[in-house]
């Protein structure tokens, strides 16, 4: 059981741990224009999945220009970034800060992916921050979820198991 903590404060985690080899779970979020998405959106693709609790804030921010960067090396590597943020104050910030190379979603609706992944901090209803590798078979190849939520995940880990499969 993952257990993390949010500002030292431990926080109970609503759904399953997906794990190394595991089929990658189904969920549906909210592009920044309202619509739906799910996984098989990105069927056949390499994906990584950036979750983060608010893009507004630092730590947060910096994760996800730091994959808005890494994107554009990684060729044909989906990079997706989801929150709990609503869509409105996502393409904002997305504009604001000139995020071209990935997309980020929201998850607010029905914590549907803060569930399936395991991530759904009840305590907060915010999701925790962690990091999916998916190969483009839908399996997951590699997982972390940040023990420390006020923490950066390990980017270099991450990267190294998108570029052995991508």
């Amino acid at each position: 059981m993952v257990q993390v903590t949010f500002k030292e404060t431990p926080m109970t985690l609503i759904g399953d741990e997906v794990k190394i080899g595991d089929k990658t779970p189904d969920f549906k979020v909210l592009d920044n224009n309202l619509q739906e998405v799910s996984l098989s959106d990105f069927k056949g693709q390499v994906k990584i999945i950036s979750v983060v609790p608010s893009v507004d804030t630092g730590v947060c921010s910096e994760q996800t220009k730091r994959f808005n960067d890494e994107a554009e090396k990684l060729g044909n590597v989906k990079v997706l970034t989801v929150s709990m943020d609503l869509p409105f104050a996502q393409k904002r910030w997305k504009n604001e800060n000139g995020i071209k190379q990935i997309e980020i979603f929201s998850d607010h609706r029905e914590a549907d992916f803060g569930i399936n992944y395991g991530v759904l901090m009840k305590e907060l209803r915010l999701l925790a921050r962690s990091v999916f590798v998916i190969d483009n078979d839908d399996i997951v190849r590699y997982t972390e979820y940040v023990s420390e939520g006020t923490n950066h995940p390990n980017y270099e880990k991450a990267l190294e198991a998108v570029r052995k499969i991508s």
